[in-house]
């Protein structure tokens, strides 16, 4: 969309769009992108032409895709967003371009020379302003022109914007100095021109000169728009990245061998070939090969995941070791990249509460200029002053007034902090989401694939003394367990190949698996059994018996011909950074609770070690969105952290919901706020870079609205040179850029959390 400049541009396309029947359209200034809902009736014909009658160009960016089965855009009567989310064309948004960079060149090679010669009067030769008229022509014709034209355009269609104030502005300076040179005596040879930063009458009856003021006004403006430009640009950087992450191409394997495709080509099911420092094309499974994949870019994760044949895989992540052979399980619009692609974009397109009001404001806001310049310029010649005088206050109301600012505040903010929030592995939906987190002081963490793994792992391996080892033990354990099926069987093989990399599994014979009771089977000529415990044990298995009951873990007994070797404590763990998420959750003001469907015991085995106080278990879905309403009766501002599809509930009735990257996709489209390093480290992350947010927005706001509370009143009085009144206006709205550009460096506040209790198995 093209020609927005000011705040009051976008509220005048939002009211353009919104007379069509049905449509509902929200205008982002700093991308210069609108997300329009429609009925499927309305073509794009006719909302391109809207904006067209606005005075405005708009057009798709990027041809229409076919709708996936499941859409909505295909049921009568519903809505549907023309705006294409992720798409590759969002990515130069707000990039300055080279027409802009040139037209500024020239103007600043054409400005300079008259500023220097109107400040300063040493300086000011014979015939000196006639130089000066020959200089500012050009750029009070062709550098204002695009001010003009979209002036113009405003005028046609009976509205006014912030360049209707730029364009007035320089018609006014250069034309009174024209009057001055040519009728008001200021084009004698000889005439000096005294420079004050306060508008002042001549001291003869000689017309004073304002062509600083005619040159200086483009001048600043079209350098404010540049720096524009280029800081909008940044705070995109996020956006572009995720975009560029995409593959082009992939190397699919078929039955003639490797060939080359589009990634449009590839499907579901098929295979493709991941060499060393490509990135994976898409999501899919390891087939053959093993290697490490960097996802920083993708997750936020720093340490690289190691994959092998098996592994789940993400489209994005970089191969940093060995081939991979990955089957595709989900293309295109399906894949994890694409939907953290279409979650930052819509993020983007969206408004704060706080910009919204702006927006209502900057619609009437140069309306308001205008009739203040002509009531200041009437004032002053009602009351005697000179006319001069009477056009330098008029001409200061109109550049002073500044409704980029107000149309700024927002969007950049929120570019910036969603960026950085997709870089940190906190993917948030839109401005109401970031609106929400900031308020949040209840959160409700499930425990079961949120607070812990969600499988079943090896805890503790406790050995007899003067025994086999552990090692040795896991081993002869791992051999019998190798051909079960059973949850704990898989948890123990496992443990054994961390225990010992380096070593095979034994051989098993006469394996045989008692239901009930465990497996047994013969292991290097030995006969070991691994399940319940059943009788006494040895004292240092006794007290590791009993320790399992209290913490809600499974007990499983290791006998080796007989003799008890072993007692393995197996049980979901706690995943790591739980301890650390919850504690500074607290230190931020937010209560922690568990809600679980899981039994009594293991739910406050886990609030024990969390220090989480207010404990629900056995809940089912229906009982964890009740509990959600019951806090909320209670005037808490509650979020729901969960994973599964018996999470969704309670996720969309919260005040926010917050899915897990790596849980059910029921979750995810019910959740607000996306943490995609799959643990909930990243969520006291989220809430300070909320807080952070919404403070730098109320900041840009404050000054928006001040700025102009302090300086129109100024000039209306007479006491503000025009030439000033442009210089501050730029500086206005580059100080909300860059106040939001701050929010690209933000980082996370050092850990200074007790580290959280050992709960991993230690090979």
């Amino acid at each position: 969309m093209g020609g927005m400049t000011c705040g009051a541009c976008v509220r005048r396309v939002e009211k353009k769009l919104a007379r069509l029947d049905g449509v509902t359209a929200s205008v982002n200034l700093a991308t210069g992108r609108a997300r329009v809902r429609h009925p499927p009736g309305t073509g794009t014909d006719r909302l391109i032409a809207a904006v067209e009658q606005a005075g405005y160009t708009a057009a798709l960016p990027e041809p229409p895709r076919p709708e996936r089965p499941g859409g909505t855009s295909g049921t009568s009567g519903t809505s549907r967003p023309t705006d294409a989310p992720g798409s590759p064309t969002a990515a130069e948004d707000g990039a300055p371009d080279r027409r802009e960079r040139d037209r500024l060149l020239v103007t600043a090679l054409l400005a300079v020379p008259v500023l220097v010669l109107s400040m300063v009067p040493a300086l000011q030769f014979r015939n000196w302003q006639w130089l000066c008229f020959a200089l500012a022509a050009p750029v009070a014709a062709w550098s204002a022109w695009p001010f003009h034209l979209r002036a113009a355009r405003g005028l046609r269609h009976a509205a006014a914007t912030m360049d209707t104030l730029v364009s007035l502005g320089v018609v006014a300076s250069f034309t009174w100095s024209s009057y001055a040179l040519f009728v008001g005596g200021a084009g004698e040879p000889g005439m000096r021109m005294p420079f004050s930063l306060l508008p002042a009458a001549p001291d003869s009856d000689v017309a004073h000169l304002y062509l600083e003021a005619a040159v200086a006004v483009p001048l600043f403006v079209l350098t404010g728009r540049f720096l524009e430009a280029r800081g909008r640009h940044g705070t995109g950087a996020a956006l572009r990245a995720l975009v560029r992450l995409a593959a082009k191409e992939v190397a699919v394997r078929d039955g003639a061998g490797e060939r080359l495709v589009p990634i449009g080509e590839l499907g579901v099911g098929q295979e493709f070939v991941v060499r060393p420092g490509e990135r994976v094309a898409t999501d899919g499974t390891v087939v053959e090969g093993g290697s490490a994949l960097d996802l920083s870019l993708v997750t936020g994760e720093s340490a690289p995941v190691e994959v092998g044949p098996g592994s789940s895989v993400t489209g994005g992540a970089v191969n940093s070791g060995g081939l991979l052979v990955v089957r595709a399980t989900a293309v295109g619009a399906d894949s994890q990249l694409a939907r953290i692609t279409r979650l930052v974009t819509d993020a983007q397109a969206g408004k704060a509460r706080a910009q919204r009001v702006a927006d209502e404001i900057a619609g009437v806001f140069v309306p308001v200029v205008l009739t203040l310049a002509a009531t200041a310029l009437g004032f002053w010649l009602g009351a005697g002053a000179e006319p001069q005088a009477a056009v330098t206050a008029g001409v200061a109301v109109l550049v002073v007034a500044c409704p980029c600012a107000l149309g700024l505040a927002t969007p950049t903010a929120l570019m910036a902090a969603t960026g950085r929030g997709a870089r940190l592995g906190v993917l948030v939906s839109g401005p109401r989401a970031l609106e929400a987190l900031r308020h949040v002081d209840t959160v409700v963490l499930d425990k079961t694939g949120t607070l812990t793994t969600g499988r079943m792992s090896v805890v503790r391996l406790t050995a007899v003394p003067d025994g086999l080892g552990a090692e040795r033990v896991a081993l002869l354990a791992a051999a019998v367990e190798r051909g079960s099926e059973h949850p704990l069987g898989r948890a123990v093989t496992a443990y054994a190949r961390r225990a010992a990399p380096a070593r095979e599994l034994p051989a098993v014979t006469d394996f045989a698996a008692l239901p009930g009771r465990g497996v047994r089977g013969r292991v290097e000529g030995r006969l070991v059994e691994v399940g319940a415990p059943d009788g006494a044990l040895p004292d240092p298995l006794a007290e590791a018996l009993a320790a399992t009951a209290a913490a809600a873990r499974t007990p499983v007994v290791v006998r080796v011909d007989g003799a008890v070797e072993a007692l393995i404590e197996v049980g979901d763990v706690q995943r790591a950074g739980s301890y650390r998420a919850v504690d500074q959750l607290r230190r931020l003001g937010v209560r922690p609770v568990l809600a679980t469907g899981d039994h009594a015991a293991p739910a406050h085995a886990v609030a024990a070690d969390l220090r989480v106080e207010e404990v629900h278990a056995g809940c089912s879905p229906e009982d964890k969105a009740a509990l959600v309403r019951d806090l909320r009766a209670r005037g808490r501002r509650v979020a729901v952290v969960g994973d599964g599809v018996n999470d969704a509930a309670a996720l969309a009735g919260a005040d926010l919901g917050i899915a897990l990257g790596t849980g059910a996709d029921v979750a995810i489209g019910a959740a607000d706020v996306t943490l995609v390093r799959g643990g909930i480290e990243a969520l006291p992350d989220a809430v300070r870079l909320a807080r952070r947010a919404l403070g730098t927005i109320r900041a840009n706001l404050l000054w928006a609205f001040g700025y102009n509370v302090v300086t129109v009143p100024l000039a209306m009085a007479g006491l503000l040179n025009p030439m000033l009144a442009a210089a501050a206006m730029s500086a206005s709205s580059l100080l909300v850029v860059g106040n939001s550009l701050r929010l690209r460096a933000w980082q996370p506040s050092p850990d200074r959390a007790r580290p959280a209790p050992r709960t991993e198995p230690a090979p």
